[in-house]
């Protein structure tokens, strides 16, 4: 798939974005301009946490998640309900691979819902292909 293609595809699925490198880094800039950037930060490190083998790096990777994201007056904390935080909070303990999953999904839906839409309808995308868009003409029309 081109670029624009590529580019394109990002506006029908937050998942295409957040699988690509150029559309990741774009939509995090954008969550940064809103300041809520921690929203994709904590996704990502979630994603990273389930591919967590040693059981000793999941007690490390849970408490540092927790930490960065989830408890009180984190220095990045997400915007959760009380009952899924609390919830971590009881079993962070003992961690397995699925106990941010419901945290995740939550932060996954506000970003679908609410900070993706705005991304595709800000300056920041527009550009973003406009750019594409030229570069792709210059390339098969060198006279422009």
């Amino acid at each position: 798939r081109s670029d624009t293609g590529e580019m394109m595809a990002w506006s029908e699925s937050m998942d295409t974005l957040l699988a690509n490198k150029d559309g990741l880094e774009a939509f995090r800039t954008f969550l940064k301009s809103e300041f809520s950037e921690e929203n994709v930060e904590f996704w990502l490190a979630c994603e990273d946490f389930k591919k967590t083998k040693s059981s000793t790096k999941i007690a490390s990777k849970a408490q540092k998640i927790y930490s960065d994201f989830i408890q009180a007056d984190a220095p990045k904390e997400i915007n959760i309900d009380f009952h899924t935080k609390t919830h971590i909070s009881q079993n962070i303990s003992e961690p397995t691979l699925s106990c941010f999953d419901d945290a995740q999904r939550l932060i996954y839906s506000l970003m679908a819902k609410d900070s993706f839409p705005r991304f595709l309808r800000s300056e920041e995308y527009k550009e973003l292909v406009k750019k594409q868009q030229n570069g792709n003409q210059k390339r098969w029309l060198p006279f422009l």
